[in-house]
C-alpha cells in the first residue's frame, strides 16, 4: 500500500507530560512498523502553558498547539482525541469529544468516579452507531507474553482457573521525603496506587482470564500523610526545616482479596513504598492442569508449568515471547531482540487505528474502564467499612 494513498487519521492530544511522551511516541512509531489502514497524523496537542506546551509539540512531533482543549472539538483536523491529562479531567473532555463526533483514546483509569466513568460509557454508546469509537488506554494488554498469556488460557492450556495473585510493586515514593504531586491529591487523581496501579492488574486479571471480580475484601493504607511541596531556589532542601509541606489524601498501598465469576480466588497488591521494585507487575494464575506467571520487569519472558507431565519431567519452562507468530512480535526485530514499555503504546495505537478503519469496537471498551472502576470503588467502600467482604456493583 502506497503511503499517499492512506487516509488521514488526525490526532488531537490534550497533556504532554509522562503519558503524552508516552502516546506521542507510539503515535509517531506506530505507521513506521506497521501497516496501516489509516495514516495517523499528529496535529494539536493541548495543554494549559503554552511555552512548555510549544516546547513539548516541537520535541514530541505535534504540529501545533493550543491552550485550550475545546478548540478540538471543532478543528476538521482533528478525529481522534487522546486523554493523557490527570483523571478529574477524563469525564468532561471525553464526554465532550464523543459528542462531536471525535474518537477517543482515554488513559487510565477511566475516571475518578463511579459516576464519571458510567456517563462517559453513555457518551461511548450514543457515538457508537454514528461509526464514533472509543478506548480506554490499559496499555498492559499489548504486552506481547500477556497476551499469549491471554490466548493460552483461552485454549485451556492451565484448565479452569482455581487461584491469581496479582502485584504491582513500585518504589517511586519510598522516600518520605519525596515531593507532593497531583498523584497525591484526591480531587485529581481519585485514589493513590489503588487507581493508578492496582487499576492495571484487576484489568489485566479480568483480560487474562476473562471473568470479572465480582467481591473484594480492601485494606487501604496511607504510610506518609504530608510531603514537601516543592524544593526550589529559596525554599531550602525537602526534609528541611522552613519546607513548606502539603497533605497526601490518597492510599500509599491497596490490598484485597478477592473472587472472581468463574469462582477462583484472587489476591491482589499494588503499592509504591516497595524499596527496590521499579515497576514490577507480576501475576501468576494457577490452575486445574498448570500455571502460567509473569512479570514485567522481564516483559519478553513468560513462565509455563505444566502439570500434566510426569513428575521428573516436571517444571516451569521459560518462553521467549519475541517470535514472528507470537502476537505483535512479527512486526519488529528478528527472535530474541527485546521489545519494552513503549511497544505497548504503540501496540495500542496499532489496533485503535484497525478497529476505527473497520468500523469496529476497540477494547479495551469504555464499559471495561467502567467494570475496573467498580472493583475500585469496591474496594474504597470495604476498605472504609473494617475490610467487610463487598460485591461489586453492576
Amino acid at each position: 500500500m502506497v503511503q499517499h494513498e492512506v487516509p488521514r487519521l488526525g490526532v488531537g492530544m490534550v497533556g504532554y507530560a509522562f503519558m503524552g511522551r508516552a502516546h506521542s511516541q507510539a503515535w509517531r512509531v506506530a505507521p513506521r512498523f506497521f501497516e496501516l489502514p489509516l495514516r495517523p497524523e499528529m496535529a494539536v496537542l493541548a495543554g494549559r502553558s503554552e511555552g512548555p506546551l510549544r516546547d513539548a509539540a516541537a520535541t514530541l512531533g505535534w504540529a501545533d498547539v493550543t491552550t485550550d482543549w475545546r478548540t478540538l472539538l471543532t478543528r476538521d483536523d482533528v478525529d481522534l482525541i487522546d486523554i493523557g491529562s490527570p483523571g478529574d479531567t477524563h469525564a468532561e473532555i471525553a464526554i465532550a469529544a464523543l459528542d462531536a463526533g471525535k474518537h477517543v483514546l482515554c488513559e487510565k483509569p477511566l475516571a475518578n468516579t463511579v459516576a464519571e466513568a458510567e456517563a462517559m460509557t453513555a457518551a461511548a454508546e450514543r457515538a457508537a452507531p454514528r461509526g464514533v469509537r472509543a478506548m480506554v488506554g490499559f496499555s498492559y494488554r499489548r504486552v506481547p507474553a500477556l497476551t499469549f498469556a491471554r490466548d493460552l488460557i483461552a485454549q485451556g492450556r492451565i484448565g479452569a482457573v482455581r487461584q491469581v495473585r496479582a502485584q504491582y510493586l513500585q518504589d517511586w515514593l519510598a522516600d518520605p521525603e519525596s515531593p507532593l504531586t497531583w498523584r497525591m491529591d484526591k480531587a485529581r487523581a481519585g485514589s493513590g496506587a489503588l487507581g493508578d496501579i492496582a487499576a492495571h492488574i484487576v484489568d489485566a486479571v479480568q483480560f487474562l482470564t476473562g471473568e470479572a471480580v465480582t467481591g473484594v475484601s480492601g485494606l487501604l493504607e496511607t504510610f506518609v500523610d504530608e510531603r514537601p511541596v516543592a524544593a526550589g531556589p529559596g525554599t531550602g532542601l525537602a526534609g528541611s526545616p522552613g519546607v513548606e509541606r502539603g497533605p497526601v489524601t490518597v492510599d500509599d498501598a491497596a490490598l484485597f482479596l478477592a473472587r472472581l465469576s468463574g469462582g477462583a480466588v484472587a489476591t491482589f497488591e499494588a503499592t509504591r513504598f516497595a524499596w527496590g521494585r521499579k515497576n514490577a507487575l507480576r501475576l501468576e494464575l494457577n490452575g486445574e492442569t498448570g500455571s502460567i506467571a509473569f512479570d514485567l520487569e522481564a516483559p519478553n519472558e513468560l513462565h509455563v508449568f505444566d502439570a500434566t507431565v510426569p513428575a521428573r519431567e516436571a517444571g516451569y519452562r521459560r518462553i521467549l515471547v519475541t517470535e514472528p507468530d507470537h502476537p505483535y512480535a512479527g512486526a519488529w526485530w528478528p527472535p530474541g531482540h527485546m521489545l519494552g514499555y513503549e511497544h505497548a503504546f504503540t501496540h495500542q495505537v496499532v489496533d485503535l487505528v484497525r478497529a476505527i478503519a473497520a468500523g469496529e469496537q476497540p477494547t479495551p471498551t469504555f464499559a471495561d474502564g467502567l467494570a475496573v472502576q467498580r472493583v475500585l470503588e469496591a474496594v474504597e467502600r470495604s476498605a472504609a467499612d473494617d475490610s467487610r467482604w463487598t460485591a461489586v456493583e453492576g
